[in-house]
């Protein structure tokens, strides 16, 4: 994140893990079978690209294989490709390298819904550069650990994808991962090879802690992803990859709204890709290359619904550099009148404010009981940006859809990071609104911010009372 490393990265700049990844995020978002000729040709021409025009790092047995590719006479990129990475392991006695575990992540989230389609991906993708069986093996236990995070919220998924190798291979597969329970990440020094470092990236994931929900500490379960992430980097060796690999399958189980947003803020690369455009790609490939029926997640701007009503924009009541509003106010044209945006809902992929130097952060904040399953942490990490922003100097601007639920909640919190007492600070968010907003309908969102302040929330019933009859 502070630059420099492997190569001459700018900070916060992805490499080649993320790299390989994008070439075949680009084919998998478009609902595209991953195992068909036209979609592995396409995923083999994006390789060659990133090759020739993007790649910062590039492993030894990757570099190798696309080079003869490149100069292989006859067949399809793909067809190509594979006979030159069969010839590979043919020829050499080290064939096994971790540059297709790296990648594969983005592969079970094409095939959520399918695993025997999950494991012919797996096992074609992986067979493009590393057609070695111990690299195929460690790429169905992972998308098998990634897939199962997703749909069920646990990392059960590696261990049960053993099952779906040979059986000659399921006690060798049990062993090594009891072995990497067993030890620290920098247990393996040598993690260019993909036994170890899947390894390294297990043991990074089961052997760090997940903090117990303790807001008023500062304490949140989705912390897991950082941590345990820093964990992999720690690691040493081949860093960037045992932290892509562990990344990927933290990613799946704690979900976007997990990542801090200072570090999605940083994040970007090659091509031109920033946190935006990775989570188009990822959720377009786990709908299938569709968009939703607001255009998301790849219009310019999703459709505004009516109950957002006309836009507007008050002023925080414990700080007037910041102001309060809802989604038809980002339409504003002109000079923007403030310096940067937090966004609580989907925008869509055009920035706010666009051709200026507006700064964009978007939470990931559903409005929906139940639906934020990092709901503490979301609204802890939103508050502390408006403060990062502020105390940079910025005018913020803080909106959801209608500006009536989740942006007074995060403006409450935002105001008892200011020291301002919880039930006071909804008080005075509720008056600016001029009493106009459904945050009560939405006990979990209300709640958080006295626990986050390290205060017991009055009784769903009691509370609904107070403010609709300072409504009426």
């Amino acid at each position: 994140m502070i630059g420099g490393g492997l190569g001459p990265y700018k900070p916060g700049e992805y490499s080649d893990d993320t790299q390989m990844h994008v070439c075949i995020a680009a084919v998998a978002s478009t609902g595209a079978d991953l195992t068909s000729r036209t979609a592995l040709d396409q995923i083999a021409r994006n390789f060659h690209l990133w090759r020739d025009r993007g790649a910062s790092d590039i492993g030894t047995q990757t570099s190798t294989v696309l080079g003869a590719a490149k100069r292989h006479k006859t067949g399809t990129p793909a067809q190509a490709m594979l006979a030159e990475a069969d010839a590979y392991t043919a020829r050499t006695r080290f064939s096994a390298g971790n540059g297709s575990l790296m990648r594969t992540g983005i592969v079970a989230l094409a095939y959520l819904d399918d695993v025997d389609g999950m494991i012919r991906a797996a096992t074609q993708v992986s067979s493009l550069t590393h057609s070695d069986p111990e690299c195929i093996e460690a790429c169905i236990l992972w998308c098998s650990g990634i897939r199962t995070a997703v749909l069920e919220g646990t990392f059960d998924g590696v261990r049960e994808g053993i099952a779906l190798l040979p059986e000659d291979r399921q006690e060798i597969w049990h062993a090594r991962l009891d072995e990497a329970e067993a030890n620290p990440p920098h247990h393996w020094e040598r993690n260019g090879y993909v036994v170890t470092a899947l390894q390294a990236a297990w043991s990074a994931i089961t052997g760090t802690p997940v903090p117990e929900l303790a807001p008023e500490r500062g304490s949140f379960p989705a912390q897991h992803f950082q941590l345990a992430t820093e964990a992999a980097v720690r690691s040493g060796n081949d860093t960037d990859t045992v932290a892509a690999i562990a990344g990927a399958l933290l990613g799946a189980r704690w979900g976007v709204s997990a990542i801090p947003l200072a570090w999605q803020q940083a994040v970007n690369g090659w091509p031109t890709m920033r946190a935006p455009e990775l989570v188009r790609l990822a959720v377009l490939t786990a709908r299938k290359g569709t968009d939703d029926a607001d255009g998301w997640p790849s219009a310019p701007r999703v459709n505004t619904p009516a109950y957002a009503g006309k836009g507007f924009a008050v002023i925080h009541p414990a700080d007037p550099g910041v102001r309060l509003g809802n989604l038809p106010m980002t339409e504003y044209v002109g000079t923007p009148p403030v310096d940067a945006v937090v966004s609580l809902c989907r925008v869509g992929q055009e920035p706010i404010f666009s051709k200026t130097d507006v700064e964009h952060v978007r939470v990931w904040l559903v409005d929906k009981e139940g639906e934020n399953p990092n709901l503490h942490y979301a609204v802890d990490q939103a508050a502390r940006q408006v403060l990062r922003l502020r105390q940079d100097g910025k005018r913020v601007f803080l909106h959801c859809v209608a500006g009536r639920s989740r942006t007074p909640a995060v403006a409450a919190a935002y105001s008892t990071l200011l020291g301002t007492n919880p039930r006071t600070a909804l008080e005075e968010v509720h008056t600016a609104l001029g009493g106009h907003w459904t945050l009560p309908s939405h006990p979990q969102l209300h709640d958080a911010v006295y626990e986050l302040a390290g205060q017991t929330p009055p009784q769903p019933r009691t509370a609904r009372r107070f403010f609709f009859r300072r409504r009426r």
